[in-house]
């Protein structure tokens, strides 16, 4: 309701009482509100709000949001948003925008600022070095308890996080970490080495920023600190940044199991051109790929000819099977990406699935020869189709969970073997067998 109120305030021109109601919303609420604007009144907006709460929206701001503000400011303004902006959401503004922004913002930017952009930028995109900040706490061991707070106190302002403090030595070598909680629940005079923890979970440059926001979630962290080759800490990296990443890396998984080209933008502003060519080399794919099933069908027109009923129950059976094996796909896919399975577990899993597939395929089984048997009197092929379909079942679940393993192991994302291609692949394994199973038992 407030945000619709601001954007009525800045259509009547009433932008020092907008101005007012934007200071009592929060800066993602901020945000929001100036995607709404045009480009002239978005400058207007933000140049009347405080320095503080307009960096801070700034930092939620889509890029071409940010691209617009930036354009209209002048040196001495900008200069101001970047002095309040944290490091990491520096470089993550940079890297969205175009050369000539780019060249402006680190014109305006001092030399250490300068140099630390540079040093982040040439990280590469999906490693941990990537998406930390240098900004943070950092404590000696021979410091009282007092003198940490006093410390925290002098700079702890221009940091992403005052929470967690790091111990380094005279090299900025990691030694042990600190919360301020501890901190202050102990003694002014006690020296930070006797209370800082020593055995500290820590990320390197190069890690692979997936594997870090597992290490985020698999042990509750606020934040991580990043060491260079040296065990130097260079920066650490805060939950805020580990979410955006899982977020990042779910959305992307999703894409792949959906036979998708991951998009670096959202739906509605990507291009309907860019979205087709995405899609049309994997539906190219998958669609040369069917014509497998197609020939394998053919083959067997003279079962056809015999007993034409047979073709009625083929859409069920490769259905069926394409379902079991989009269901295992996606368990071994969420495990594997949650840490919980590993290409060690390859036997355990194969077992888990193959039980998991005669219970459900017996049960299906049954049901299916009890209807057919009813339905069309007779039992041969009742049989037939019941067979088929417990063998399609243990066929189907045993690929959905061995396709994604083997993507691991070839270094693939597992995530496209899903439920696109494995259906496809089903499709194939699930027509030859009813057919070899209709061939023995109705002897055609």
């Amino acid at each position: 309701m407030a945000a619709k109120e601001v954007l009525e305030l800045i259509d009547e021109k009433k932008f020092h009482e907008a101005r007012a109601i934007l200071e009592e919303m929060n800066p993602v609420d901020i945000a929001s509100v100036f995607e709404e604007l045009d480009a002239e009144e978005m400058v207007k907006l933000f140049r009347i709000l405080p320095k503080e709460t307009a960096a801070e929206a700034f930092a939620y701001m889509t890029p071409e949001v940010q691209q617009n503000v930036i354009t209209a400011l002048t040196d001495k303004e900008l200069r101001a948003v970047l002095d309040t902006l944290f490091m990491d959401d520096t470089i993550d503004m940079i890297e969205e925008m175009p050369a000539n922004v780019v060249k402006r913002v680190l014109k305006v930017s001092d030399n250490e600022t300068r140099g630390t952009i540079n040093m982040l930028l040439r990280y590469d995109e999906d490693s941990a070095g990537s998406i930390m900040t240098t900004e943070f706490i950092d404590l000696k061991q021979d410091m009282t308890v007092k003198e940490a707070f006093e410390r925290i106190r002098a700079i702890g302002v221009d940091k992403e996080t005052i929470y967690t403090c790091y111990v380094t030595n005279h090299n900025r070598v990691l030694e042990g970490v600190v919360t301020v909680k501890e901190l202050l629940l102990s003694d002014y005079d006690k020296r930070i080495g006797d209370i800082m923890e020593e055995n500290v979970l820590f990320a390197r440059t190069s890690d692979d920023k997936e594997h870090i926001a597992g290490m985020f979630r698999k042990y509750d962290l606020l934040s991580l600190p990043v060491v260079d080759n040296e065990q130097r800490l260079v920066g650490i990296i805060t939950i805020d940044d580990a979410v955006d990443v899982m977020q990042e890396e779910n959305t992307e998984d999703f894409e792949k199991m959906a036979a998708l080209s991951p998009s670096e933008d959202t739906y509605l502003k990507t291009p309907s051109f860019v979205h087709a060519k995405k899609r049309l080399g994997w539906l190219l794919i998958l669609m040369i790929s069917a014509t497998i099933t197609g020939g394998i069908i053919s083959h067997y027109e003279e079962a056809f000819d015999a007993i034409p009923l047979l073709v009625s129950f083929i859409p069920m059976l490769m259905d069926t099977g394409g379902n079991c094996g989009a269901q295992s796909s996606t368990l071994i896919i969420r495990g594997m990406a949650l840490g919980e399975i590993r290409l060690r577990d390859v036997f355990r899993v194969l077992f888990k699935e193959f039980k998991v597939s005669l219970m459900v395929g017996a049960a299906l089984a049954v049901l299916n020869t009890i209807w057919i048997y009813i339905r069309y009197h007779s039992m041969p092929i009742a049989l037939t189709v019941g067979v088929s379909l417990l063998c399609t079942v243990c066929i189907s679940k045993a690929i959905g969970c061995m396709l994604p393993m083997v993507a691991k192991k070839v270094k693939l994302d597992p995530a496209i073997m899903a439920a696109p291609l494995i259906t496809t692949i089903v499709d194939a394994c699930s027509i030859f067998v009813y057919f070899n199973v209709a061939l023995a038992l109705l002897k055609i």
